[in-house]
């Protein structure tokens, strides 16, 4: 039996209490949207606040009234958390990634289910502010839409950092007694805590929003569109319902783009190519385009190259924490990168130029002709461009 109640070792922990006060009062105004609501009015936006349904072409009716669009509606409800059905849920106390968030006190020790980006951001966090801390995922690696490396990187640096790291096991059973919740996994094991938090991804809820009345799915995953954003006629959707990547990101490109679109506008159509992501643990783990198996899944001729961030002088000066690696996927016919990852100190900044590459198409020996600042993290793009020429 796996347990996480272990006292600390040496050392006080840094305080949570300025970091909640600083979250509630300067990064979410304690989760009040009037600031926000008060720009928009006064933009000479009506605002309504209510659950709002799509109750035909060119109408929204919030709670019993009735506002009729001239020109377009926009869906943009964004998703919520997905709650797995495991037996035993429904009576425990769990946090979602809102709730941690809103914690103006931390538990003794937290079970994590779920190895994806928030899951991971999330248990480090409270980690390294002396909760202890198990991360429980279903597939056989952390972060599994992403490079294994990365996952393998991570897993080694939890694990030096005092994290129980199960992967390849499923939660079959959930239990509460008193302040302790026990998860019971496939493999026989159990991991308990004083506290849960699901991080099993998110869904759309699109069976809440009336679409069916304009002729769209109910019981999709996620509202298809065209380039422009466009639903059906008259009717754009932005953000996570899209199914493009449940990012900030990406929601604020496809706004500009549905908007460009609802006013007549010329603009460019949304192109994925070279979307980023990044997980904001430490080391960060940055990726852009596809990743090794996605591309050889689309039938590409594939040559990777890479370089560890620890081999460069950037990553010697750095010392401890220098974990982490650039990776490369080429397109080996057309001889352009269609993904990298760039997973160290920085690896979201370093992710930059990467992405201007794949998006730009820019030709791999265009990228090793340029002149790479030393020392600096991202000059090891250079060395994995040599490596990439090796292969």
């Amino acid at each position: 039996m796996a347990g996480i109640e272990r006292a600390l070792v040496g050392g006080e922990c840094p305080d949570w209490a300025p970091v909640a006060r600083r979250i509630r009062e300067q990064a979410t105004d304690t989760w009040d949207d009037r600031v926000a609501v008060d720009r928009f009015v006064g933009k000479g936006g009506t605002f309504v606040r209510g659950e709002g349904v799509i109750s035909g072409p060119g109408r929204v009716t919030v709670d019993g009234t009735t506002y009729a669009a001239s020109r377009a509606i926009v869906i943009a409800t964004g998703t919520s958390p997905s709650i797995p059905p495991i037996p035993g849920l429904d009576s425990v106390r769990y946090w979602t990634n809102h709730d941690a968030a809103e914690a103006e006190s931390l538990p003794r020790s937290l079970a994590v289910l779920g190895g994806g980006a928030i899951g991971l951001e999330l248990g480090q966090v409270f980690t390294r502010f002396g909760v202890r801390v198990a991360v429980v995922e279903a597939a056989d690696r952390l972060l599994p839409l992403e490079e294994p490396e990365a996952g393998s990187t991570i897993a080694e640096v939890f694990e030096r950092e005092g994290i129980e790291v199960h992967t390849g096991a499923r939660a079959e059973n959930v239990s509460q007694e008193g302040d302790r919740v026990t998860l019971a996994l496939d493999s026989g094991e159990a991991v308990m805590a004083e506290r849960l938090l699901l991080a099993t991804g998110r869904t759309a809820n699109l069976d809440r929003l009336g679409i069916e009345t304009i002729g769209l799915d109910p019981v999709a995953r996620w509202i298809p569109t065209d380039p422009h954003l466009r639903a059906v006629e008259g009717v754009w959707a932005v953000g996570d319902v899209t199914g493009k990547g449940a990012f900030t990101h990406v929601a604020m490109y496809q706004a500009a783009i549905a908007t460009a679109d609802i006013l007549g506008r010329e603009g460019a159509p949304a192109d994925y190519r070279a979307l980023p992501r990044v997980t904001f643990t430490d080391p960060e783990v940055g990726s852009v385009g596809l990743t090794e198996t996605e591309a050889r899944r689309r039938g590409l001729t594939v040559r990777t190259g890479g370089a560890l961030v620890a081999h460069s002088a950037r990553g010697w000066i750095h010392g401890p924490g220098n974990e982490g690696f650039i990776k490369l996927v080429e397109d080996r016919e057309r001889a352009v990168l269609v993904g990298a990852t760039s997973v160290g100190p920085r690896g979201g900044e370093v992710l930059s130029m990467l992405a201007l590459a794949i998006q730009a198409a820019v030709p791999a020996a265009t990228l090793r002709a340029m002149i790479y600042a030393y020392p600096t993290f991202y000059r090891g793009i250079e060395d994995a461009l040599r490596d990439l020429a090796g292969h």
